[in-house]
């Protein structure tokens, strides 16, 4: 049941982010801490993550089995090692979902400074009038064009994408009016409850182990105390 909500909330709330939220200005959800802002993760910096997609897909199968075997080889006593796996489950699900079926173009260039850069993922225009230029939409609804010269491109691809669209925005002055983000990451409820679920894991696996040390120095006690008797 754990998953199951959790992978509807986090389907519906990217596919919500992705029809409501304005790509340019966002929604403000609390002035200077936090923000809905539309970003597409493609696991990718400076082209680095190009052909990648199969092994996040690949990663995320094999977590999701391990997982499942965790399910399975515990007791329906482990209600709270159940609810985190549940949600290690759902944030997996979640991001595995879009990896595979949001499917966007990714553009690698060369700035004016000879370094080479990616632009935001997005969908190709296919309008061939222009030869000197490639354009680039917005995903989904092509209301924002990029366009780019050609000749500044060094290679285009199609690779699978997370939709993000939560933004905490602290920030630390700098003096002069400048500012600093301290979180400078756009994440999804996938990834807070993949988060959350790792960290109910780990106190969980401290717990079991705090237990099994607890029992086995009372066993020691035990024999200890027989063997001077």
């Amino acid at each position: 049941m754990v998953a199951i909500v959790g992978l509807v909330a986090d389907l519906w709330s990217k596919h919500w982010a992705f029809t409501n939220v304005d790509p340019d200005r966002g929604i403000v959800i609390v002035e200077n801490l936090a923000r809905f802002q539309r970003s597409l993760n493609a696991g990718a910096l400076f082209g680095l993550g190009k052909g990648w997609t199969p092994v996040f897909v690949a990663a995320s199968i094999l977590a999701l089995a391990f997982v499942m075997y965790l399910f399975v080889q515990s007791g329906r006593e482990r209600w709270s090692l159940h609810i985190a796996l549940g949600l290690v489950l759902a944030g997996a699900l979640g991001n595995l979902h879009d990896r595979i079926f949001v499917i966007v173009d990714v553009i690698q260039f060369v700035d004016r400074q000879g370094k080479e850069r990616l632009l935001e993922p997005g969908l190709i225009n296919e309008d061939k009038s222009n030869e000197k230029s490639l354009v680039l939409d917005n995903y989904p609804e092509r209301s924002r064009r990029v366009s780019i010269n050609r000749d500044q491109i060094v290679g285009t691809w199609k690779q699978g994408v997370v939709r993000d669209f939560v933004k905490m925005e602290p920030r630390i002055p700098l003096g002069g009016g400048r500012w600093k983000d301290i979180w400078p990451w756009v994440y999804n409820i996938a990834d807070v409850l993949l988060v959350a679920g790792v960290a109910i894991l780990m106190l969980n696996f401290w717990r079991e182990r705090r237990e099994m040390r607890a029992a086995q120095a009372k066993q020691e006690a035990a024999g200890s105390a027989g063997k001077s008797g």
